[in-house]
């Protein structure tokens, strides 16, 4: 089963993303480099609760 994430920015700490990921794959929290418009740059994107 898939579940709904968010993810945030580590520079700005904003929560720009939703999207889902399967639990059974990825149990940990996903961490992607995804563009922030906030910073206008490229960032780390952690997932948050």
């Amino acid at each position: 089963m898939r579940t709904r994430i968010t993810l945030a920015c580590t520079e700005c700490k904003q929560r720009n993303y939703n999207t889902t990921k399967d639990k059974k794959t990825h149990p940990d929290r996903m961490e992607i480099k995804k563009y922030c418009r906030f910073c206008r740059t490229h960032t780390l994107h952690k997932e948050t609760k």
